[in-house]
């Protein structure tokens, strides 16, 4: 049965990285478009100002913890999940899964060439691993159904899509209906990580909730969009004090 909790009205799921990966592994039996996103704090903001997107992860099939900030948010309101499960983390366990048991992998999304590099990368760390097709994040909205098509003519069992947030989720919910594959997950700047094109933080920084401060060293463009962190934390110490 599957166990939320209610952050800013977002309802993350309360679950470890090997539970996870067996419950997608589960949705790979069922039938249906399963939907799956990692949101992060900045996430967490950006939908409180935008009630689509907000109704768009309260629908998903699964949402997961990405950050250390929504991962103290949920210890501050006193509903804690187990652990952080990012989305690099969680794509590249499932990729075990899917070599074992030969399921087929499409890339959609990062610029042109991006999702072939990371392609050969996967399939080279997954023996056995099936990629599908691979499409770059760059498009007009009339050839969104042309996207489609080749989707589904590729027969993919799993779909990362990394066209970043909001737009990733927006396009998988728009399109869910009509997509064969079993799961999509919006997997953000994951497709360039797997490329190797983008390196993740440093270990330390991983592992004390600080990928913020190496993102914004690595980046300091980003320092605008950074603000939405304090505002998070501010909104959720409201919550915690107010009880709205």
């Amino acid at each position: 049965m599957r166990k939320t909790i209610d952050i800013l009205g977002v309802p993350v799921d309360s679950i470890t990285m090997s539970e996870a990966v067996a419950k997608i592994d589960s949705f790979m039996n069922e039938s249906g478009v399963h939907a799956i996103f990692t949101p992060n704090a900045e996430i967490m903001m950006a939908a409180q100002r935008d009630p689509e997107l907000k109704e768009i992860l309260s629908n998903a099939d699964m949402l997961t913890a990405d950050g250390a900030g929504v991962v103290l948010a949920s210890k501050l309101l006193g509903r804690s999940v187990p652990e952080k499960v990012s989305g690099i983390d969680l794509v590249q366990n499932i990729f075990k899964t899917c070599a074992s048991k030969g399921l087929r992998l499409f890339l959609f999304g990062a610029k042109p060439g991006v999702a072939q590099e990371a392609a050969e990368k996967i399939k080279a760390a997954n023996p056995g691993i099936v990629i599908a097709g691979c499409r770059d994040g760059y498009f007009t909205p009339d050839q969104e159904s042309d996207i489609v098509n080749t989707i589904n003519l590729s027969c993919a069992d799993l779909l990362l899509v990394a066209l970043g947030a909001p737009k990733q989720e927006k396009w998988i919910a728009r399109n869910k209906n009509v997509l064969n594959v079993k799961v999509c997950i919006g997997v953000g700047g994951a497709i360039n990580v797997l490329s190797g094109r983008v390196q993740l933080s440093p270990d330390f920084f991983r592992r004390n909730g600080l990928e913020w401060l190496h993102r914004l060293y690595k980046e300091p463009r980003r320092a605008k969009r950074m603000m939405d962190l304090p505002r998070f934390m501010i909104r959720v110490m409201w919550e915690k004090f107010t009880g709205r």
